[in-house]
Order: C-alpha cells, then sequence, then structure tokens
C-alpha cells in the first residue's frame, strides 16, 4: 500500500470508530428521552449527550474531512517521494487530542456538552484535548499550503486543479475560523478551569465559540460539495458543469461564511440589534452559493439524462444510476439539504429564531444538516474511497445500497420528530419531557417516540455500514484499478486568474470579520462586565 494511502486511511479509521461510539449515545439518548430506558447514575445522560456531539459533529467530521481532502489534494496534485512527516504530525496531534477529550468526556470530567463555552466547568484536560485537536489540524493546512506552492512553482499561472482548490479553500476558511476557538480554549478555558484565574468572561467566550462553530458547519458542507461538485459528475460520466462556478461558490462560502456566527446569539442581551441585524443580512447572503450548488447539479443531472435520451424532471430523475450505493447516497443527501437549508433561513431570520430558539427544533436541524447532506455523503462516498486506498474489491454492494436508504430513512424520521417538539415548545439539552411537570409537556411524547423510531432506524444503518466495510476491508478479491476519479473540467471553462488569489478573498473575509464582531467586541469590553466561576449542573 502507498504510503500516502495509509495517511488517508489512518484518519478514515479515527472517523470510522467515533462514528460507531457516536451513533450508539445516540440512540441511547432517543430512547433515554423517549422514557424507554433509564440511563444509570454512573453514565448519566449529559455525559453521553457531549460525547455523542464531541464524537460525530467534531472528531468524526474533522478526521473524514482531512482524510478526503487529503486524497483529493495528493492526487490532483502528484509529487514523488512526497514528505510526509508534516501530515503525519497532525494525525497523531489530533488522535492523542481526540483520546484526552473523549477520556474526559466519559470518566465524567466534561460533560459541557458540544457547545463547551462558559459558564459550564470541564475539567482542564479536555480542553487541553480539544486544542490539541484543533492545532492537528493546522498541521494539515500547512500540508495543503506546500502542496499548492509547489505545484504554482511548477505550473506559474496555470490554475489549481479543482479538487486540490475545494479543499484549499475549505481549510483556510478553516483555519481562521479555528483561531476563534483555539484563543477562547487557550487564553479564557485553561487558565479558568485550572484554577489560574478567578473566572471567566461567559460572553467573550460564546462569542469565540460561535466565531467557529458557524463556520464549522461550512466546513462540513465543503468537505460534502468537494463529492458532489467533483466527482459526481465523474460517476455519471460527464464534465464539471462550470469550473468557473464551482470557484466562485466556494471562494463566496469563504467570505461569507466567517462573520456570521453571531447569529447564535440573537437572544444574547449584550450585543445591539444593529450588529445582529448586520449579521442576518450576511447569513442569508450564504444562501447564494448553495442555490448556485443546486443549479449546478441538477444540470449535471440533466446533461446525464440528455446523453441518454431523457429529458423531463420524472424522466431524469429515473434514469440516474440509483442502483449504485455511492450515488444513491449522495443524491438522498442532497434531497435532506433541502429541508436543512430552509430550517436555516429560519433560524437565521431575527424574528423566527426567537420562536424556535433552544428548542429541539435547533436539534432537528442540526441533525438533517450534519447527520444528513453531509454524513450520508461521506459514508457513500466510503463505498468507493475504501476500495481506492485498500484495492480490495466492495462487498456487499445490496446491503451498501440498503444502508443509504436506512440512514435517510431514519434521519428523516427522527429529525421530523425533532421539528415538531420544537415547535410545539419541547427544550432542548434536558434528559427528559417531564420539565417540570409543566401541562404541555404531555403533547411531545408521540414526537420523541418518533425520534426514538428514527435512531434506531440510524443505528441499523451504522451497522449494515460497519458490515460493509468490514467486509471490503477482509475481501481477498483485488482491484488495483479501482479509484475515486474527479470528473475533468469542461473544455474552454477557464476561470479569471482573480479567483485564483486565495490570499486575497481571505483577507476580504477578515476584513468582514472584523466589521462585524468589531462593533460587539468593542461594545462588550467597553462596558462593565462581570467573571464567572464556573459550575457543574453533573
Amino acid at each position: 500500500m502507498k504510503a500516502e494511502n495509509r495517511l488517508i486511511l489512518a484518519h478514515l479509521y479515527v472517523a470510522f470508530a467515533a462514528l460507531a461510539v457516536g451513533t450508539t449515545f445516540g440512540l441511547l439518548q432517543t430512547l433515554s428521552r423517549a422514557g424507554a430506558i433509564t440511563m444509570p447514575v454512573w453514565f448519566d445522560y449529559y455525559r453521553m449527550l457531549t460525547a455523542h456531539g464531541v464524537l460525530l459533529a467534531l472528531v468524526f467530521t474533522t478526521f473524514f474531512i482531512v482524510g478526503l481532502s487529503t486524497y483529493a489534494v495528493y492526487r490532483t496534485i502528484p509529487r514523488r517521494n512526497r514528505n510526509l512527516v508534516i501530515p503525519w504530525t497532525g494525525w497523531w496531534v489530533m488522535t492523542i487530542g481526540t483520546v484526552m477529550a473523549a477520556y474526559e468526556i466519559l470518566s465524567g470530567g466534561a460533560s459541557v456538552l458540544y457547545t463547551f463555552y462558559a459558564p459550564l466547568k470541564a475539567d482542564p484536560w479536555f480542553y487541553v484535548g480539544v486544542a490539541l485537536l484543533i492545532i492537528g489540524t493546522w498541521f494539515v493546512v500547512l500540508d495543503f499550503l506546500m502542496q499548492a506552492g509547489a505545484w504554482k512553482a511548477e505550473h506559474g499561472r496555470e490554475k489549481l486543479p479543482l479538487p486540490a482548490f475545494m479543499a484549499l479553500v475549505n481549510f483556510i476558511m478553516w483555519f481562521l475560523a479555528t483561531i476563534g476557538v483555539a484563543f477562547e480554549v487557550v487564553v479564557y478555558l485553561i487558565p479558568w478551569a485550572f484554577g489560574w484565574t478567578n473566572g471567566v468572561d461567559v460572553l467573550m467566550t460564546r462569542m469565540l465559540f460561535w466565531y467557529f462553530g458557524h463556520p464549522l458547519v461550512y466546513f462540513w458542507m465543503l468537505g460534502a460539495y468537494l463529492i458532489w461538485y467533483a466527482v459526481v459528475p465523474g460517476m455519471l460520466k460527464v464534465p464539471v458543469f462550470s469550473d468557473t462556478l464551482t470557484r466562485v461558490a466556494f471562494i463566496l462560502f469563504l467570505v461569507l461564511s466567517l462573520p456570521i456566527g453571531i447569529h447564535h446569539e440573537f437572544m444574547d442581551p449584550g450585543i445591539a440589534d444593529k450588529w445582529k441585524l448586520l449579521v442576518t443580512f450576511l447569513t442569508l447572503a450564504v444562501v447564494i452559493p448553495s442555490l448556485m450548488t443546486a443549479f449546478a447539479l441538477f444540470a449535471t443531472f440533466e446533461e446525464y439524462a440528455a446523453k441518454h435520451g431523457k429529458f423531463g424532471f420524472i424522466n431524469i430523475v429515473r434514469a440516474l444510476p440509483w442502483a449504485d450505493p455511492m450515488f444513491a447516497g449522495i443524491t438522498l443527501a442532497m434531497i435532506l439539504f433541502i429541508f436543512g437549508g430552509f430550517g436555516g433561513i429560519v433560524n437565521a431570520s431575527y424574528s423566527m429564531d426567537i420562536l424556535v430558539h433552544n428548542t429541539m427544533w435547533v436539534v432537528g436541524h442540526f441533525h438533517v444538516t450534519v447527520g444528513g447532506p453531509v454524513a450520508l455523503t461521506f459514508l457513500a462516498s466510503s463505498y468507493r474511497l475504501i476500495p481506492a486506498l485498500t484495492g480490495r474489491v466492495l462487498r456487499f454492494p445490496g446491503v451498501a445500497r440498503a444502508q443509504v436508504w436506512l440512514w435517510f430513512i431514519g434521519m428523516s424520521i427522527m429529525s421530523f420528530g425533532m421539528h415538531v417538539q420544537g415547535l410545539l415548545g419541547a427544550p432542548r439539552r434536558t434528559a427528559n419531557l417531564t420539565y417540570g411537570g409543566i401541562g404541555v409537556a404531555p403533547s411531545w411524547e408521540l414526537w420523541a417516540i418518533l425520534m426514538a423510531v428514527g435512531g434506531v432506524i440510524l443505528l441499523t444503518s451504522v451497522v449494515t455500514f460497519f458490515t460493509v466495510l468490514i467486509g471490503t476491508l477482509r475481501n481477498p478479491e483485488r482491484d488495483s484499478e479501482a479509484e475515486l476519479t474527479f470528473a475533468p473540467s469542461r473544455p474552454g471553462d477557464e476561470p479569471p486568474f482573480a479567483l485564483g488569489r486565495l490570499g486575497v478573498w481571505a483577507a476580504v473575509a477578515v476584513l468582514l470579520v472584523i466589521v462585524a464582531y468589531g462593533g460587539p467586541v468593542y461594545q462588550h469590553l467597553s462596558q462593565p462586565h462581570f467573571n464567572a466561576p464556573g459550575m457543574r449542573t453533573w
């Protein structure tokens, strides 16, 4: 096996381990909340909730995107005797940080939930582990910049290959976003948790976390978009719909995703309404590259169907290769994203967000976004990525087809139950549905049961995924030509040189961050505020 493939597989294996543990905890959560089981005192609901969120939203996604993006960069920027010291260093730092954070959660020292800002206070080594996980990814950013630099040195003004361009844009955005959470953890949370300071500025930790927390969503999405834009057309044997459109969309995500995290703080009283209004406009602007993506993808489907003499919406849908588990999973993921996008518009609208804030609606939206288009795309793409890395033939393709449909059905049912609970006023971050015995609580029970049913189907999907994965890894049948291939750009589609000036676009993104955050930060620091000593509710 190539040394590069071993590096990529190392990231994927950690991602899959986090998936297995995290989804198991997710099922236990839904059963516990529906009243079907009672969690023991030594492993309470909030410990399980924190582990579920951190392992899936942070660990699974980050390791998989690093592995997938490394594959894209290395395959499209081939080099002899590539030095892998830097990326392997990143893997070790990320993995050590993950183990440290997971241990603190499972041992009961860090039930601070996935949103680990103050005033909930974890054991200090949890924050050290989180810091290492983040810093480890910076080695990946450095590696990608070096690969792109080597390409530029050899090819001058020639455009960077599209898959490498998409991966690099995503990790530039990721690096800029993680500066905020790294600052939060290193400057505020670690000294506070070790007792080196008397308290912590709660609102500042929230702003720093959400400065990272919402771009994190686009880090997930751009990982999936790399597959949607560059791999799906290759599967259909058509060129990328538009190389230029793709680069414009990714640059818009880079520029617009960073300054909008404050829309998670619409209910925070320490931020003036004018800044929340500005962030609302910026957040809705991100809809533009999402619509561009939808247009490009359906145009790709239409071009494929036209090659086979099929026209009209129904005939186009029927013509698509649904028997391919990777294609079916990715397309079902796209359908889930339609509902996730609708919920995102609600959350980004100041007046509507008031109605759903801190309810189960938010949890439903979160799951139908990261659990829908992102996770399902990643699982489905593994059906070609793993054979490409190991040279082994995919086992049990019929089971793989069942897996993607089970995930789609389970996620649809579970997130629907969550959304309805939210509209009925059910709060998030609660271990049960009684909520002090208020009269409306019984109306939530049916939807909590529906949520649990979806959770059971999802875990079944995960079991079938690992059946296929393990079967493939143990398959003696080899295929030396197995590849996850990227579609070529359309002849004559030459994007303007300015689109390749990623340093300039990163500077524009930073400028927008200063505009969006400068006012709220100045307002907060200029007013009297008090540090919190921290608390534990577990």
